[in-house]
């Protein structure tokens, strides 16, 4: 009898062991596990022109909230997640896809940053949204590169019960080179949790420039609801690495996107709720210190700060954008001529407002 016991034990810890691997294995498959660094590929059209030395490029950073407008507080949004709204209707989307599409336009830009797309996300019906936004824009827009920092087949989270899927995106009426993933510093929570997060991500694209030059374009989505850890300090460790190695290399570099990081003097301003998702000193301060950044401290804290805040707040007693949150970053050998936050006509689109900063090359 006890014989046949040990043997029952024995097997029942055994069948134990494989359904736990067999588990770990299962939710390995379904989430994205990138390397540090990985190649990403690149979409030409057979035509596409080159940029020339000294020429004027127009670039626009834009976070589009995948694509679902204003009308909602998801759970997200509030730092307790009991935001009452899970996803945004396919009406909302269709009209959000109209507006960005109008600006885009509109604006004409030569170099196109887009941070916050999805793919074959369950919120969002599943759609390409890359390849939704490129059919409503003119044919020359027809360049581009995409990198994802968030994918799973499956979510056992309440609100998403599905599949994710999140992008970067450069898009550009030039012909693009290169394109390079660099994997940043992920939260930690537990073992299990940590599989299905973010795998936040800066996405560099080459352009090649008439002679043999080059023009480098980095689009980046930094981690937010990072209290409590220091995710943002290594992630602003790693882009502090890879800029200064630009820097010694003499590249001619722009970085843009949603940093999800105050600029430094921001944080007095703000009031308690907003003030629990960053630390009362930016680890941005460290970009300032090295590197030329669109807003300068005094922009973002001088007394027309509100014309260079980026983000408008999902909460409903919050009526305007109140803080910035997105940059360019760019090196010494390039000058500025211009550069704005597209503030009209723009609060109804996302909880980011674009960005316009025109360079001129080397």
């Amino acid at each position: 009898m006890l014989i046949v016991l040990m043997k029952s034990i024995k097997w029942i810890a055994i069948s134990l062991v494989a359904l736990a691997i067999a588990l770990a294995l299962l939710i390995w498959s379904i989430t994205f596990h990138p390397p540090a660094l990985q190649p990403e590929v690149v979409i030409n059209q057979t035509e596409a022109p080159i940029l020339e030395p000294g020429q004027q490029v127009k670039i626009l950073s834009w976070n589009l909230q995948y694509m679902s407008g204003k009308n909602y507080e998801f759970w997200y949004d509030r730092l307790d997640g009991d935001g009452p709204d899970i996803r945004a209707s396919k009406a909302d989307i269709d009209q959000t896809f109209k507006h960005v599409a109008q600006l885009i336009i509109e604006q004409n830009p030569d170099v196109i940053l887009l941070q916050e797309l999805h793919d074959n996300a369950k919120r969002t019906d599943y759609e390409d949204q890359l390849q939704r936004l490129l059919t409503m824009l003119p044919d020359k827009y027809g360049n581009y590169s995409e990198a994802f920092y968030w994918q799973a087949s499956f979510v056992p989270l309440p609100q998403i019960m599905g599949s994710v899927g999140m992008k970067l995106a450069v898009i550009s009426k030039y012909k693009l080179g290169d394109a390079l993933r660099h994997q940043l510093a992920t939260i930690k929570t537990d073992l299990l949790t940590d599989q299905f997060n973010f795998r936040r991500a800066i996405q560099e694209v080459s352009l090649p420039i008439s002679g043999g030059q080059k023009l480098t374009v980095m689009n980046t989505h930094f981690d937010a609801f990072a209290q409590g850890s220091d995710t943002m300090k290594q992630q602003v460790s790693y882009l502090e690495r890879l800029l200064t190695d630009k820097n010694d290399n003499n590249e001619s570099w722009m970085i843009a996107g949603d940093f999800n990081l105050l600029p430094p003097g921001q944080y007095e301003n703000m009031d308690a709720t907003s003030r629990s998702f960053y630390q009362p000193d930016s680890e941005f301060i460290r970009i300032y210190d090295q590197f030329n950044v669109i807003p300068s401290i005094k922009q973002a804290n001088g007394a027309d700060a509100k014309e260079w805040f980026t983000y408008f707040p999902n909460r409903s007693e919050v009526t305007a954008p109140d803080r910035t949150l997105d940059y360019f970053v760019y090196s010494n050998n390039m000058l500025v001529n211009k550069a704005k936050v597209l503030q009209q006509n723009t609060w109804h689109i996302s909880d980011h407002l674009p960005m316009i900063a025109t360079i001129q090359l080397p």
